[in-house]
C-alpha cells in the first residue's frame, strides 16, 4: 500500500465511507506480506520513496506473476530486473499493460504516472556492446520519475565522438557512465563536467577483462574526482541512485 492509498483509506474511515473494520482488514498485510515464497515490503515506498523492485534472476515465471499480482493490488507502479521472456509472458497474463524490454531485461508496469522531474539524468555509454545495462539503467530511471537523455557508442577509442555531445552531458544533473573492457570512458567524463559520476563497469571485454573486473578496478581507481561506482552490470543500482541525486 503506497502513501495515496493509505491517505484515500484513512480519509474514507473518516468520512464513513470506509468501516473501521474493513480499514482494519485493509491494513493486515502492512508492513510486509507473505506470499510463502517471498515476503513483499509494503512499507518500502513510505520509507524511501520508492515501491519494491523485483529481482527475477533465481525465480520461477510463477512466482514472478505471483509477486506482480500482488503488488498490482496494491496500486503501485512495478518495476521487474532481470527478467526472461517467458516471464514477461506469465505476467502479462495478470497485466496486459506490462512493458518488456527485451535488451534491458526489464518488465515495467505504469499504474499511475509518475511525477517528472525537471531536470535530467544523462546515461552514457562507451559502446553498443553496453546497451543492456544501459537499458536497464534507462528503464530505472524512467520510472523512478526522471527525465533521461542516452548517449552511446562514445568510448575512448574516438573521443572526438564524445567530444560532440559534451553540451548534453554537461547539462545533466547527475551522470550515469557505463563502460567495459578498461573502463577509462567514467574518467574521461569525470574530469570533464561538475556533476556527480556514477561509473557502472561492464562484463564486456576480452580475457583480461575478467568478466568486468578489470573495468571494476580501474573505475574505483579513478583520478577524476566525483565518480562512484557500483557493481558489474548494475544499471539499475546505478539509476536509483542518480534518480535520488537528480531529486535531491
Amino acid at each position: 500500500m503506497d502513501k495515496k492509498r493509505l491517505e484515500q483509506l484513512l480519509e474514507e474511515i473518516q468520512s464513513g465511507k470506509t468501516s473501521v473494520e474493513e480499514g482494519v482488514r485493509a491494513l493486515e498485510d502492512l508492513p510486509y506480506k507473505e506470499l510463502g515464497y517471498a515476503t513483499i515490503d509494503n512499507h518500502r515506498e513510505l520509507r524511501n520513496g520508492y515501491p519494491e523492485v523485483i529481482y527475477c534472476q533465481g525465480k520461477t515465471p510463477e512466482q514472478v506473476q505471483g509477486i506482480v499480482k500482488y503488488m498490482m493490488s496494491q496500486g503501485n507502479n512495478i518495476l521487474a530486473t532481470r527478467a526472461g521472456k517467458e516471464m514477461y509472458r506469465k505476467v502479462r497474463e495478470v497485466c496486459n499493460h506490462a512493458h518488456y524490454n527485451e535488451l534491458g531485461r526489464t518488465i515495467t508496469i505504469i499504474n499511475h504516472e509518475p511525477e517528472t522531474t525537471e531536470s535530467y539524468i544523462a546515461i552514457v555509454a562507451a559502446g553498443t556492446s553496453d546497451l543492456p545495462v544501459v537499458e536497464e539503467a534507462y528503464e530505472t530511471a524512467l520510472i523512478l520519475g526522471n527525465q533521461v537523455e542516452k548517449i552511446t557508442d562514445v568510448g575512448v577509442a574516438g573521443l572526438h565522438r564524445l567530444m560532440s555531445k559534451m553540451d548534453r552531458i554537461r547539462g545533466a544533473k547527475v551522470v550515469v557512465v557505463i563502460a567495459g573492457m578498461e573502463g577509462a570512458l567514467a574518467s574521461v567524463i569525470g574530469g570533464m563536467v561538475d556533476k556527480p559520476v556514477i561509473a557502472v563497469p561492464t562484463s564486456v571485454g576480452y580475457g583480461a577483462n575478467f568478466g568486468g573486473l578489470a573495468a571494476l578496478l580501474a573505475m574505483l581507481n579513478s583520478c577524476a574526482s566525483g565518480v562512484s561506482v557500483v557493481n558489474i552490470d548494475n544499471g539499475f543500482g546505478a539509476a536509483y541512485n542518480a534518480s535520488i541525486i537528480n531529486k535531491l
